[in-house]
């Protein structure tokens, strides 16, 4: 037995994965809590749930994530992806308890030109980034030599909402549609990113901690990201491509937010499968 692990977020896209494959991890015990079942911005509740609840890792999926309304919502965006991470490092710090949060390419301002490096420079756009961005500070501030911050970018699965059903539930209802193509990026299966923690987690002990960046390999625009999603699911919709301007949004979207994984597969030994391969198990799942 590796240890027990706390999944936090279990209801969102991520938290729902780490659900459907836990029988395949026999080393790991799991206790998998939705975040309605517990107000992780309360430091009094975390501390009681942790005192009956043991475990040697918590996987934080929890988060707020709608872009455009933590423009307005700037206070509750804080209160989820800060306060209550801070709240959890220092469970995690008095306890020793190992830590894995997931973070978001948005801490990214997405003028680069190439992979972001785990080490490169963050400006956040918008307010989600910057909560996100303290969320990680928190972290390295409080518990830094028992955490993993992994950032990851375009996530998708069979599960909740995303860009992937949306585009076959689009398919199915029209005959043409306008994706934006000037947005360039690494779309992850949430699966995979599952599965690829649950590998990196019995090596924190060896030192292996810290910010390290995880999306399925090669680098795709929304729009031949959705060209591809209905190429074989609904080949009569076709896709055309427009501008960002053509979609107005409160916040401004990095234009490139492609992560480098080298890091991530060299230091775990981890093999990341591109995004058409990965893209194409997943639309099994989801027509399932």
């Amino acid at each position: 037995m590796i240890g027990n692990i706390v999944v936090l977020g279990a209801g969102g896209q991520l938290g729902q994965e780490f659900q459907a494959i836990a029988s395949l991890y026999t080393s790991f015990e799991f206790v998998f809590v939705e975040r309605a079942k517990l107000d992780l911005v309360n430091a009094t509740a975390l501390e009681e749930f942790f005192k009956v609840n043991d475990c040697d890792y918590i996987i934080n999926c929890a988060a707020y994530t709608n872009v455009d309304k933590a423009e307005d919502e700037g206070p509750k965006a804080n209160l989820i992806n800060t306060v209550a991470v801070r709240n959890l490092a220092s469970i995690c710090a008095q306890k020793d308890i190992g830590l894995i949060h997931i973070s978001t390419d948005y801490v990214f301002n997405g003028k680069g030109e190439k992979p972001y490096k785990t080490d490169f420079p963050t400006e956040p756009l918008g307010n989600y980034g910057r909560s996100k961005r303290k969320g990680e500070e928190a972290i390295m501030e409080i518990h830094p030599e028992n955490s993993l911050i992994i950032r990851t970018s375009w996530l998708y699965s069979e599960f909740g909402h995303n860009f992937v059903k949306t585009m076959l539930r689009l398919g199915e209802e029209l005959n043409s549609i306008s994706v934006v193509e000037d947005q360039v990026g690494s779309p992850t299966y949430a699966r995979d990113l599952a599965m690829a923690i649950l590998e990196m987690i019995p090596q924190m002990k060896d030192g292996k901690t810290g910010i390290y960046h995880y999306a399925n390999n090669g680098e795709v625009s929304w729009y031949a990201f959705a060209k591809a999603i209905l190429k074989t699911t609904h080949p009569n919709c076709s896709v055309q491509p427009v501008p960002s301007s053509a979609y107005p949004t409160k916040v401004k979207r990095p234009k490139y937010s492609v992560l480098d994984t080298t890091k991530t597969e060299t230091d775990f030994k981890i093999t990341i499968r591109l995004w058409d391969v990965a893209l194409q198990e997943a639309l099994s799942r989801i027509q399932s």
